[in-house]
C-alpha cells in the first residue's frame, strides 16, 4: 500500500513540473515564431522585389518552406486569395491562425494587409519593413517575457507539486 502511495505522489510531483515547463515553453514558442516570422517576411519582401511573382505563388511557395504553425498562415492566405483581395486574405489568415503569438503580435502582423496587392512593389516592400520593425519590438518584449517568466514557471511548478506531496504524506 505505502509503494502505491508513494508512486502516486511521485505522478502528481512529475505531473505538476511537467505542467509548469509545458507552460514556460510557451514563451520559447513565442519568441521563436516572432522571429521566423520576422525572417518569413524578409524573404517576402525580397521575392516582391526582385522575382516580380505574384502574390499567391510567393505565399504558395512559403507556406511549403515554412513550419507547420507559420507555414498554415501563408498556406490560408493563399487559399483566401481565390475569394479576396491579398490583403482580405492575409487579414482572414492571421484571424483563423493557430499560432504561439498574442493578440497583439498578430494585431502587428494584420497590419501588413493594408497596402499588400494594392500598390506598387516599392509601398508594399516600405509596408513590409514597417512590420518587420514592429516586429522587432515585439520580438524584444517577448525576450524579455521569456527570461523573465520561464524560469517562473519551471519553479513554480516543481514547488507546487511539492507542496502537493507534501499536504498528502
Amino acid at each position: 500500500m505505502q509503494i502505491i502511495k508513494c508512486f502516486m505522489l511521485l505522478f502528481v510531483f512529475i505531473g505538476s513540473s511537467y505542467i509548469g515547463r509545458c507552460i514556460a515553453k510557451k514563451y520559447s514558442y513565442r519568441l521563436e515564431e516572432l522571429e521566423e516570422i520576422k525572417n518569413i517576411l524578409n524573404i517576402f519582401k525580397s521575392k516582391i522585389r526582385f522575382t516580380y511573382e505574384p502574390i499567391p505563388e510567393i505565399f504558395r511557395e512559403i507556406a511549403s518552406n515554412t513550419k507547420e504553425n507559420l507555414g498554415q498562415i501563408f498556406e490560408k492566405a493563399e487559399k483566401n486569395m481565390k475569394d479576396f483581395s491579398a490583403g482580405e486574405a492575409w487579414e482572414k489568415a492571421i484571424q483563423t491562425s493557430e499560432t504561439n503569438l498574442t493578440n497583439e503580435d498578430l494585431h502587428v502582423l494584420s497590419m501588413l494587409s493594408k497596402m499588400l496587392g494594392q500598390t506598387d512593389v516599392e509601398g508594399q516592400i516600405s509596408q513590409i519593413e514597417i512590420t518587420e520593425n514592429f516586429l522587432e519590438k515585439q520580438i524584444k518584449e517577448a525576450q524579455q517575457e521569456k527570461n523573465k517568466n520561464e524560469k517562473l514557471y519551471r519553479k513554480l511548478g516543481t514547488t507546487i507539486g511539492l507542496a502537493i506531496v507534501i499536504i498528502l504524506i
